[in-house]
């Protein structure tokens, strides 16, 4: 297991275009980590970055304690998983499980027990004499992960591997990268665009945006303290719901809409010194008013119902917005529903720079439970 760790780290192309900026980060020996933002953030560079297949503009790589800028890929002990597989048509699926250890010069006995080793920790078994056309899509990214895992290499990196899968494969392989990462003890570098997967399997996550850290942080973290407007919406599914809003300070009340006002506590009063602010609050928090003030009275603009819960969708504004709610419901488009908000669940950002001025309390609303054995 090697630690890595990025000082300054920028990309520009023709020192016009800069691709990433003043990028710090240690990733530790044998942690999962997670790069995750939309296309074009530089998520992909970064990690070509690391392998050495892109120069480095400003700023220090160091891989395992030493400097290695200048290092060639093949000297900095990393095996890399490319997004469309990168197999070699003419040969086996053993062929190209081993073709690497091959131009390491490696024993040809050692080749054959690491192949054998690795194909049946995959699942490959069955398939080492066929050739990648004879293979399914999960079958390819299996044999694209069994080269790497065979390298031995301390330091794996992965560039958004699961796209290319169905919805069921890439839940299943997942469940499959996450295991075998703990098994070996590698130090993982994982690029992904989907936040679902970012949140199941990274131990830490940086979100990045137009070549930038948005924030660094575990799962939880970034979900219930989104330091940005940015990642509160890019972190979540269906993602948070934002709005711009007025505060009043006099009144002690946040205006989304006309006649729509919510109360803020006293105490929270002084923390909030923006008048015009952006607030944010998760589908999930969004509740049928029952006994509690009516905030809303919305109409339904649209129904998902996925089986063990129902996503409606609303428009306030100009805007749509999307609540989760537990269970089935039975409820039509054109329908009005009564809808509170509850002020401790919303989360309230600077409308100019998206920074976070207060996050809804995760310690009430998202419980973390915990299993006594």
């Amino acid at each position: 297991m090697k630690k890595v760790e990025l000082v300054q780290i920028s990309k520009s192309y023709n020192h016009h275009t800069n691709v990433l900026e003043n990028i710090n980060v240690s990733i530790e020996p044998g942690e999962f980590f997670v790069l995750v933002g939309p296309s074009g953030c530089g998520k992909s560079t970064l990690l070509r970055m690391i392998a050495g297949l892109e120069d480095i503009s400003q700023g220090k790589l160091f891989i395992g304690g030493h400097h290695a800028n200048l290092l060639r890929p093949s000297q900095r002990g990393i095996s890399f998983v490319f997004q469309n597989y990168a197999l070699y048509p003419h040969l086996t699926v053993a062929e190209n499980i081993v073709f690497g250890l091959q131009a390491q010069k490696v024993p040809k006995n050692e080749r054959n027990k690491r192949c054998i080793e690795v194909a049946d920790m995959l699942g490959l078994i069955p398939f080492l004499k066929r050739k990648p056309r004879e293979l399914s899509g999960g079958q390819r990214q299996r044999v694209a992960l069994a080269r790497s895992i065979v390298s031995q290499a301390p330091i794996c990196l992965m560039d958004e591997p699961l796209s290319n899968l169905d919805a069921k494969l890439r839940s299943h392989m997942r469940s499959e990268i996450k295991q075998i990462q703990r098994r070996l003890g590698l130090t993982m570098i994982y690029v992904t665009h989907d936040q679902v997967e970012a949140m199941t399997m990274g131990d830490r996550i940086m979100v990045l945006n137009e070549g930038k850290i948005q924030q660094i942080g575990d799962p939880l973290q970034i979900y219930n303290h989104p330091a940005n407007a940015f990642v509160a919406q890019f972190i979540g599914s269906p993602p948070m719901n934002l709005i711009p809003a007025t505060f009043n300070k006099q009144k002690q009340t946040i205006q989304i809409e006309y006649h729509h006002e919510i109360l803020v506590p006293l105490h929270d009063v002084r923390n909030i010194s923006n008048e015009d602010i952006i607030v944010g609050i998760r589908p999930e928090d969004i509740h049928l008013a029952r006994n509690e003030p009516i905030h809303f009275q919305i109409e339904v603009v649209n129904v998902e119902v996925l089986g063990t819960e129902t996503i409606i969708s609303f428009k306030i504004k100009d805007q749509q917005w999307s609540m989760k709610w537990n269970g089935q419901w039975r409820i039509a488009i054109g329908d009005r529903i009564p809808i509170s908000l509850d002020y401790q669940v919303l989360s309230i950002f600077d409308s100019k720079t998206g920074t976070a001025l207060k996050n809804a309390k995760a310690d009430t609303h998202y419980k973390i439970n915990e299993v006594n054995l």
